[in-house]
């Protein structure tokens, strides 16, 4: 279960993987929590519409729909990502001290508004798609139905997190898919867009397939398999390539992974084979070398020539420098020697794909479904689920969005109950546990909708019932809102 404030919690599930691919037990590490007040962390508009809300006496309960309008391109689904976030948020929502002073010196709200705030929770519920479940365009991942202001003042969070973290768990899976069969790690927290990013997308890489992280805070705070090797101003601050080589062998010599390129990937290698050489000598071996520079698939070639020539045929190759899905996917097509790919920058910021249009509206207020017309924009009315019809051979069929009281006779309902009374039910899921979620069900989704370029879109349709709720309440809008109208508008 995610932390609460102040909780203290004994990690025993560390591993630490080294380029081998080997897995060992780490010593467990303490892990001190504390969250502050998140309450401002919300766009101005959603506190102004909650005065209102509270002026005009308007506290019916609402539900809110979060969900992605297209797909971005090249994206046949995404995975859901981000709930433990919004979950571990909601039960941590209020505002404190410093936060009411701050809204009564913009001027902007009243006293009385501003004291109601003084004691503010989220007490409402929550349902939604497990972290790790494969969805699509116009499905809801996740409902909150709380009273309005309560359910209000979720979204920009709740965006912020399920929109960030979806698209970086999709693009990791992508990679992953792409490697092949080759393992995948993240170095990519020098160049996410902030501290936050970084720590999700070693998460998200770890749901969607990564083997460990370089981000050590990462590894320690979701219990990651750390991964590293040096940095170029290793070898350079060193007079000689070959002496920053031996260096390094000598503390840690049964993790040695040189890198090769600082001057010439090729004279690299042999220097790296000189040191391979000296560990065999000591009862060690040579780990691995890395590659980050050139013509990754060229030089992967020639370097693995020079080290099975040298008896060195069990030290494994690290591509890095610019990779993502697609060049990834090249060199393995082109059946590259390359044994593990470093990713960083192009996919920590999700470089093909950095946003998705995902919305958050609101459908049901005080038992009254209600919708937006706007063009292009149209949301359907009413709390839904969402059912996944699967075919005789175990695969995905496709999803129908339905309104939440149906069960159709074939369907699986995708959306489950995570929060009644603003409390969590259960434990949020282990990291394992969701990327073992996400790996079964990538298994069952046809490969046309896995393809890196030019994808079949993962099918959604609306059920009967759920489109005749929607005309319904389009013509109610229409009737009340334009009735001299109501003959042209429909």
């Amino acid at each position: 279960m995610a932390q609460r404030p102040g909780e203290v919690r004994f990690i025993d599930k560390q591993r630490e993987y080294g380029v081998s691919g080997e897995l060992r037990p780490m010593n467990p590490v303490w892990q001190a929590a504390g969250a502050p007040p998140m309450g401002l962390f919300t766009d101005l508009y959603e506190l102004t519409m909650a005065q209102a809300y509270f002026e005009h006496g308007m506290s019916g309960t609402a539900t809110f729909g979060l969900f992605v309008r297209r797909l971005p391109p090249n994206r046949g689904f995404l995975v859901a990502a981000g709930l433990g976030d919004v979950l571990e948020y909601l039960e941590g929502l209020r505002f404190d001290g410093g936060d009411l002073a701050f809204l009564e010196s913009t001027g902007i709200f009243t006293g009385d508004f501003l004291r109601s705030l003084e004691g503010f929770r989220f007490t409402g519920s929550v349902r939604a798609m497990p972290e790790g479940t494969v969805f699509s365009e116009e499905e809801p991942v996740l409902e909150i139905t709380a009273p309005i202001a309560e359910a209000q003042i979720a979204e920009t969070f709740a965006i912020n997190q399920v929109n960030l973290q979806s698209l970086l768990a999709t693009k990791a899976a992508r990679c992953v898919a792409a490697a092949e069969g080759r393992a995948v790690s993240d170095f990519g927290a020098r160049r996410t867009h902030g501290t936050d990013a970084a720590m999700k997308m070693a998460r998200c890489g770890y749901i969607g397939g990564f083997q460990g992280t370089s981000n050590l805070l990462a590894s320690r705070r979701y219990g990651i398999p750390p991964v590293g090797t040096m940095a170029h101003s290793f070898i350079s601050s060193f007079r000689r390539e070959q002496d920053a080589f031996s260096a390094y062998a000598r503390s840690f010599p049964d993790r040695v992974v040189l890198l090769l390129d600082t001057y010439d990937t090729i004279d690299g290698a042999r220097n790296a084979v000189r040191v391979g050489k000296e560990l065999e000598a000591n009862g060690h071996r040579l780990t691995g070398v890395r590659l980050d520079s050139g013509d990754l698939g060229e030089l992967s070639r020639h370097v693995r020539r020079i080290l099975d020539g040298s008896g060195l045929g069990y030290v494994r190759i690290v591509a890095s420098g610019g990779l993502d899905e697609y060049s990834i996917l090249e060199l393995a097509r082109a059946r590259a020697p390359i044994d593990i790919f470093g990713v960083g920058t192009l996919v920590g910021v999700s470089g093909d794909a950095p946003w998705s249009d995902m919305s958050y509206k609101l459908v049901v207020y005080d038992e009254r479904p209600v919708m937006k017309l706007s063009e292009g924009k149209v949301s359907p009315p009413g709390s839904k689920q969402v059912f996944r019809s699967v075919g005789p051979d175990g695969m995905f069929a496709g999803d129908v969005v339905g309104t939440e009281e149906e069960a159709p006779a074939q369907g699986v309902p995708l959306l489950s109950p995570v929060m009644h009374g603003g409390r969590r039910l259960r434990a949020d899921p282990s990291l394992d546990e969701i990327r073992e979620t996400l790996s079964a069900q990538l298994e069952r989704l046809d490969g046309k909708y896995k393809d890196i370029s030019s994808p079949e879109r993962y099918p959604v349709t609306f059920s009967p019932k759920l489109a005749e709720l929607t005309d319904e309440v389009r013509a109610d809008i229409l009737k009340s809102n334009y009735p001299q109208s109501l003959g042209r508008r429909t």
